[in-house]
């Protein structure tokens, strides 16, 4: 009897262009196993929004799988301790899988190599973390050289295909009910707006790609405006490894136009998992150790009027009720609503960066990190904190109209750019928490004494 080849599947759930998965098939039997593990990641377990797609992701896998005559084994635990159960039921000794390089991901991947044969892949990247460096050998901390020197080894190879078929072991070991997960919400169900805005899983992706191919060529032009469809919404699919940026970038890299720009941003992904990879700790511990001084408020009540959308600024307000609703936000409102929670009401980019986290289904460790500590000012490569942005000037300057009236209906009747900042505010909308020319003052004084200190 031939022993099967175990495939560990975490943010990378697909079929296509999975360097593990066509390693495996090409040895034996394959054994697809998610491992739902909360234990390692431990305060870094996945949010809620996240495992709302999560399980709607597995679904999709298996079936997918099953097409080639296999299924996905699904088990909950400590990965090496279930993988290493997995190795007594069914004799497998070898595992594939994808690197991954979250910090809990890495010990994972050192647990498992322990106690089974473990061969990892490339495939979640344009190139692997930690490959792109300097003339000096060192890996780079500004995004601007690191694109300079990423873009000089694309194009990525060409994505590998689905195979053709899968083996099967000779008997298929035991596999949770993904419903005895309680990866859903119930009571109360709070997903109906990410079920209309979503679907998860591999054809989801693909779906996604092909309709934002023909919109590529004029991705700078229309990404910052929200009310658009010049954005691809991508993210959580790249996140869940449903798609590999390498088959974006083939898609559309040839599109023309504006498509740097957005190819752009896919190397911002590869730079945060750079980042990431040089600095564990990055989601909770300030790039710059002066920031550590820095005089933040402890104002439980304002982070709440955030979190909810009630800052009485409509594109804050906006940005902040359209991620609740469907767990995503276009990205200009996230810089937005970022800067506001930093320096307007001068919070703790960690709050903010720990609401994300929860609420956001590409919540991702490496870009989520990154991203705060941008517009906190505290990033290796980072926004000056004393740029501070003014949301009555973004929101006109982005046509944010439109965008305020779905997601603010207390503003849905409010004509033209009245919308942007009401003088008379509609009844149940609340007046502003602070106002900006105060709240600039604040933070530029907070700044000061911090340097003074």
């Amino acid at each position: 009897m031939t022993a099967p080849v175990i495939v560990w599947l975490r943010r990378d759930l697909r079929l296509a262009d999975h360097a593990a998965l066509t390693a495996a098939a090409r040895i034996g039997p394959v054994l697809p196993v998610y491992v739902l593990d909360d234990h390692t990641p431990r305060h870094r377990r996945m949010g809620a929004a996240s495992r709302w797609w999560l399980h709607q992701s597995l679904v999709s896998l298996d079936a997918d799988l099953r097409k080639l005559g296999s299924r996905l084994i699904l088990r909950r635990g400590k990965s090496h301790e279930v993988l290493a159960a997995l190795r007594r039921e069914t004799g497998a000794r070898t595992v594939h899988a994808l690197r991954h390089y979250e910090p809990w991901w890495r010990n994972a991947e050192r647990a498992v190599g322990k106690v089974l044969d473990l061969v990892l892949h490339d495939g979640n990247f344009l190139a692997p973390p930690g490959s792109v460096l300097t003339g000096a050998g060192q890996p780079y901390r500004i995004f601007t050289p690191f694109w300079r020197a990423l873009v000089e080894r694309m194009p990525p190879p060409p994505p590998l295909p689905v195979p053709q078929s899968l083996g099967a072991p000779t008997f298929w070991p035991e596999s949770d009910r993904l419903d005895d997960w309680d990866l859903l919400p119930t009571k109360p169900d709070w997903a109906g707006g990410m079920r209309a805005e979503w679907t998860p899983g591999e054809g989801g992706a693909r779906a996604r790609l092909d309709a934002f191919v023909g919109k590529a060529a004029r991705y700078a032009e229309t990404r910052n405006l929200p009310t658009s469809e010049g954005t691809s919404r991508l993210s959580p699919h790249l996140h869940f490894g449903e798609i590999s940026p390498a088959t974006i970038w083939q898609a559309t890299a040839a599109a023309g136009g504006s498509v740097d720009t957005f190819l752009g941003e896919l190397g911002w992904r590869d730079y945060a998992q750079n980042v990431i990879l040089q600095l564990p700790d990055y989601g909770h511990r300030n790039a710059r150790p002066a920031y550590d001084q820095l005089g933040w408020r402890d104002a439980p009540d304002d982070l709440v009027a955030w979190q909810q959308g009630r800052t009485g600024y409509p594109i804050v307000d906006a940005g902040m009720r359209e991620l609740w609703a469907t767990g995503w936000m276009h990205n200009r409102v996230r810089m937005i609503a970022a800067s506001f929670l930093v320096k307007h009401l001068l919070i703790d980019w960690r709050r903010g960066e720990e609401w994300f986290w929860d609420t956001l289904v590409d919540a991702d460790y490496g870009s989520n990190a990154v991203n705060w500590q941008w517009s906190a000012g505290t990033g290796v490569d980072s926004n000056m904190f004393v740029r501070i942005m003014a949301p009555l000037t973004q929101s006109p300057k982005f046509d944010a109209g439109n965008y305020i009236r779905r997601w603010v209906p207390e503003l849905a009747n409010l004509p033209g750019d009245t919308v942007h900042d009401p003088i008379i505010r509609p009844a149940g909308y609340p007046a502003r928490m602070i106002e900006h020319t105060v709240a600039r003052a604040r933070a530029l004084a907070v700044h000061a004494a911090m340097k003074d200190g």
